[in-house]
């Protein structure tokens, strides 16, 4: 097989550039991928009424396919952006900077205020450093 069929095959960057300075961008972290819970994400994102309506109801989250945040670094800027990535075609992507909303949206990552489903008494149990016995069950508050 020659050098020039080889190269063919080889996978190439993909082409996402800093918006400010036009240069290719470096990936510096995972793909967090997104969700949507409620009707109104999917509303934004050309589902009919009907269909998103459904879509919440039957599931409790619905992955959104060709979505995800993701940071890189350009290096004209010298710095590491947290970017809004849609893949538009197989060679095209969109790219804007990652609103705080959106960061509810995604998955795999920690709650900043601890798992919203655990309970304050199950919080201060977990941060506990020492064993009290029958003094850790006094009212709290």
């Amino acid at each position: 097989m020659d050098k020039k069929r080889r190269n063919r095959n080889r996978s190439r960057r993909r082409p996402i550039c800093c918006p400010s300075h036009g240069c290719y961008m470096d990936s510096v972290s995972q793909k967090y991928p997104l969700y949507a819970d409620k009707a109104e994400h999917l509303r934004q994102r050309g589902f009919s009424r009907k269909i998103s309506l459904t879509l919440t109801a039957n599931c409790s989250s619905v992955p959104l396919q060709g979505e995800w945040l993701e940071a890189f670094w350009c290096e004209e800027c010298q710095e590491t952006v947290w970017f809004h990535v849609r893949r538009m075609d197989q060679r095209l992507y969109e790219i804007s900077p990652a609103p705080v909303t959106l960061w509810r949206q995604v998955s795999g990552v920690i709650h900043p205020s601890g798992n919203p489903s655990v309970g304050e008494f199950t919080r201060i149990q977990a941060r506990a450093t020492r064993f009290n016995g029958i003094k850790d069950f006094q009212r709290i508050g």
